[in-house]
């Protein structure tokens, strides 16, 4: 296709993790051409150069992020579907990799806000979450390792010390034998390499809030954030702008509670999980220190303690994840004013 076609075009893109499957509509709506394109950077960047800017769809998925910027790179106006908003994608009797291209360009075209687009980070931004992830994917690894060797001790008899990850294979060595099972100083040894791998990627996440993201500083005047909740928060969201209200955050992390209202009926449902399921996981852990035995007096604390106090363990429960809902919103406030972070200031002025 030559560089000739005007910018009436709608370029729908179902994305493959070999073969993406294209669907080019012309101003009246009518299948313009087919064609089929390696998923591929080089091959996507000869493909989309083709046309003139025009609108292009794809859904979000594992490529989305690089074809989001390979087409924005040649001008077109891209918009990247959110997989919610594209059930009628997924509940298509004659489902194909073709119709689903057909079908994403056809949405587009119509009106792209049905489509709630997802907004992807840089490249930059990405690479850096990914250092964070890696991380997250080590420290999973070694808790599954821990609780292995606690298993298999108790089911011998044997009960391990009580310690922290950090110290837990030289607690074990000082109170067990290590013929106590197969494979128990295999096991130690590689929770050490883990904890080792750990600690340097924690003083790499230091050094990018020191170096590149200076904005983290802000954020963690709040007690509970540390750096890698900080560092998560900003390339999470990347740019503060994008919300104008502080509110909106709560929403876009998954922390808002379902909403099915009909006539005089409003159930209490769960919250969204919508978005990062590990920035969620960061903010409620940090819910769980404010509202812990070693969380400072702070207006987060005092909300939080009030609403556990009105129940059992599902008040106690729906009162992290409320914390975290407005922690959420009150790190938004103080990345957007940099203003300096008072405990208690009194809870209305956290969620303006």
């Amino acid at each position: 296709m030559s560089k000739n076609i005007t910018g009436s075009l709608t370029i729908g893109l179902d994305l493959g993790d070999r073969w993406t499957e294209g669907r080019v509509l012309d101003e009246a709506g009518e299948v313009l051409e087919s064609f089929r394109v390696r998923t591929t950077e080089p091959a996507m960047d000869a493909r989309l150069s083709a046309y003139d800017p025009c609108r292009v769809i794809l859904e979000v998925g594992t490529h989305s992020p690089w074809v989001s910027r390979c087409a924005s790179r040649h001008g077109h106006d891209t918009i990247v579907a959110n997989p919610r908003r594209v059930r009628l994608i997924a509940e298509n009797d004659s489902k194909s990799d073709g119709v689903d291209a057909e079908l994403l360009a056809r949405l587009g075209r119509i009106d792209p806000s049905l489509l709630r687009p997802v907004v992807h980070r840089g490249e930059q931004a990405q690479r850096d979450r990914i250092l964070i992830q890696t991380r997250d994917g080590f420290v999973r690894a070694r808790t599954q390792l821990i609780n292995q060797v606690r298993g298999f001790a108790k089911a011998l008899g044997h009960r391990m010390p009580s310690s922290s990850s950090e110290a837990f294979a030289k607690r074990v060595r000082a109170a067990a034998p290590m013929d106590l099972f197969p494979g128990l100083e295999r096991l130690l040894e590689t929770i050490e390499q883990l904890t080792a791998t750990i600690r340097d990627m924690d003083r790499a996440v230091e050094k990018l809030c020191r170096e590149r993201y200076p904005e983290t500083q802000v954020l963690r005047q709040v007690p509970g954030v540390g750096p890698i909740t900080a560092l998560y928060y900003v390339l999470t969201l990347e740019d503060p702008s994008r919300f104008t209200k502080s509110r909106s955050v709560g929403a876009y992390v998954g922390l808002r509670p379902r909403q099915r209202d009909s006539g005089e009926q409003r159930p209490q449902l769960r919250i969204t999980k919508a978005g990062d399921a590990l920035l969620r996981r960061l903010l409620v852990s940090a819910a769980h220190y404010i509202l812990g035995p070693f969380g400072p007096d702070t207006d987060l604390r005092r909300a939080g303690l009030r609403m556990a106090a009105s129940g059992g363990s599902a008040a106690k429960r729906r009162a992290v994840v409320a914390v975290a809902r407005r922690l959420a919103v009150l790190l938004h406030r103080l990345w957007v004013t940099g203003e300096v972070y008072e405990p208690l200031r009194g809870e209305t002025a956290e969620v303006a």
